[in-house]
């Protein structure tokens, strides 16, 4: 199915039940629908709410139509507080390797730099598309993880500072 430009835009009460269908999905297609990642963080189920704060944003990606195509989330990670973490970003199969995922990035990244010195994230080795995303962006992969985000099962860290994304970001424009 061909996507066509998606609009970017904050995730609404309404999008809170297909969007956790969109991450749960992509969990469970890369094997982590299990404790130890965001399958059993409460907030998927109410990202509306989860991401209501000065620090904290959600967006996601749609079709013109309205069908939800993905998102991804901007928090403080737990004991970092000058560190914000990429947080939940998923796509459906049909929205990957499109650009859709490096406009969400870019979203999240902006908003990140107003709130914080550091972008921080977690993934898995099995997820090879986005950690491609991730060091195009200009993210360091770290040795071992950041603070406490609660997914003990992720084997992959990245750390990205401000300033360094602004010239990746500024570079590419």
């Amino acid at each position: 199915m061909y996507v066509s430009d998606p609009i970017i835009g904050a995730i609404e009460v309404a999008d809170n039940v297909e969007m956790a269908k969109i991450i749960r999905s992509g969990l469970a297609e890369y094997g982590a629908d299990r404790p130890g990642f965001a399958w059993t963080d409460p907030q998927v189920d109410s990202l509306c709410d989860a991401y209501k704060g000065t620090n904290t944003a959600y967006w996601v990606a749609r079709e013109p139509n309205g069908r939800l195509l993905g998102g991804c989330g901007i928090a403080s990670l737990a004991g970092l507080p000058i560190v914000g973490e990429l947080q939940k970003m998923y796509l459906l199969p049909e929205a990957r390797g499109r650009g859709i995922g490096r406009r969400l990035l870019e979203q999240a990244l902006n908003f990140s730099w107003d709130h914080y010195s550091w972008c921080y994230l977690e993934t898995l080795s099995a997820m090879a598309d986005a950690a491609r995303l991730y060091q195009r962006a200009g993210f360091m992969r770290l040795p071992q993880p950041l603070g406490n985000s609660g997914h003990h099962s992720c084997d992959h860290w990245y750390l990205l500072a401000a300033e360094s994304a602004r010239k990746v970001l500024s570079d590419e424009a």
